[in-house]
């Protein structure tokens, strides 16, 4: 499916609009929509428009939606919730549990802020937070994380990918690693979910989290919330409504009782139009195959560092193996990334601007599958002129 539709211009701008406008490579960021997810989410619209927003297909549908998503990641449909954004997944997890002070959990002190806030604010209960600290941006390894565990670490908090240097986590290596010590292993999966595989019972991971509008290709504000079934005791719901919590024919019971699925994770109606952006999204991908879109994208990787290193950018993160990713973080020694970004929005080229502690600004690129190799080399194109002026 991805060569053909790369090889066929025409058919390539239909599927996705924005290749009629520009050249996108800020999938880390915020998606633009294929056009099956904005037609899937406009239909839905124009029919609550005919009928009630919850007529008779869609609780049909938002089941198939699960099943979607645990078909993504390896789980049962029972186990997701369609919550989003990955926040809100994020701080069910760190709020759902019934935390001892003392208690101590792992995180990554650079990570992106919403998968760092939920775990620091646990320390107004008395949990103690411990930051991984690391030479390289996103340089967490199952060595560092082991030497952080104590007979009281309860819980380790990570990002499959960190979306400044693009460097990916060694998901099955720390989820063994803490499956073997009994401590919980909550997963921020955005930037990697729909572009790598993942498995998440074979990487032991007990609750994840990942919105749908990176590179699921999916709207914003809707996302994958997947918590282990044999966790539905531990992480407690703390959003409640009638959606979640057991009212037979909408009255009110004297005692509180959850639904026995996922489910149990959202309190009341859904972003159902979300639901069917990210249905679309889902099957556009699992056409694809992860498989696929992986592969693909590391060859864009490839094709862009060998347009962009000629040029004297320098490479933040992983280049190449199983650490890299679909995103590629550069800075030129002797140019300003802002200035740069600039030139390459002027000529109708989306990347993405980002900065390090020290102040030092970046160009991220995050092409997905449907990019091609004459967009990169349109991008060197214009980076090696601005470079001369």
């Amino acid at each position: 499916m991805i060569h053909s539709l790369i090889a066929d211009e025409d058919r390539r701008r239909f599927a996705f609009p924005v290749c009629e406008e520009k050249i996108f490579l800020a999938h880390a960021a915020v998606t633009p929509l294929p056009r099956v997810v904005a037609e899937a989410m406009a239909n839905y619209a124009m029919q609550s428009s005919r009928m009630p927003q919850e007529f008779a297909e869609v609780l049909r549908d938002i089941r198939a939606t699960r099943q979607l998503a645990a078909q993504l990641i390896g789980a049962q449909w029972e186990e997701i919730a369609l919550l989003g954004p990955t926040s809100l997944g994020l701080s069910l997890f760190a709020n759902g549990i019934d935390w001892v002070p003392g208690d101590e959990l792992v995180c990554y002190g650079d990570d992106y802020p919403a998968n760092v806030y939920p775990w620091l604010d646990l320390q107004r209960r008395g949990v103690v937070v411990h930051r991984l600290r690391t030479d390289q941006p996103g340089e967490v390894t199952p060595a560092l994380v082991r030497a952080a565990l104590t007979p009281r670490t309860r819980m380790v908090a990570l990002a499959s990918c960190h979306f400044f240097s693009g460097r990916r986590l060694e998901v099955e290596e720390i989820g063994a690693l803490l499956h073997e010590r009994g401590v919980l292993f909550a997963l921020d999966a955005i930037q990697t979910l729909g572009a790598f595989p993942l498995d998440v019972v074979r990487a032991h991971v007990d609750m994840l989290s990942a919105d749908a509008h990176k590179w699921m290709l999916g709207p914003m504000a809707m996302g994958i919330v997947y918590v282990a079934q044999r966790h539905f005791e531990t992480i407690r719901p703390t959003l409640l409504g009638a959606w979640n919590v057991q009212s037979p024919k909408f009255l009110t019971q004297d005692t509180i009782e959850f639904v026995p699925t996922a489910q149990r994770y959202e309190p009341g109606v859904l972003n159902t139009s979300g639901v069917y952006g990210m249905k679309a999204a889902l099957e556009l991908l699992l056409a694809a195959g992860v498989e696929n879109v992986a592969a693909r994208l590391l060859e864009l990787k490839a094709v862009l560092l060998s347009i962009l290193e000629p040029l004297g950018f320098h490479v933040l993160g992983p280049a190449c193996g199983a650490h890299a990713s679909g995103i590629t973080t550069v800075w030129h020694p002797s140019a300003d990334s802002a200035g740069l970004f600039g030139v390459l929005e002027k000529e109708g080229i989306t990347a993405s601007l980002r900065s390090d502690r020290s102040g030092r600004d970046y160009l991220r690129f995050s092409p997905h599958f449907y990019n091609t190799e004459q967009e990169l080399v349109k991008v060197g194109e214009v980076l090696e002129k601005a470079l001369l002026c």
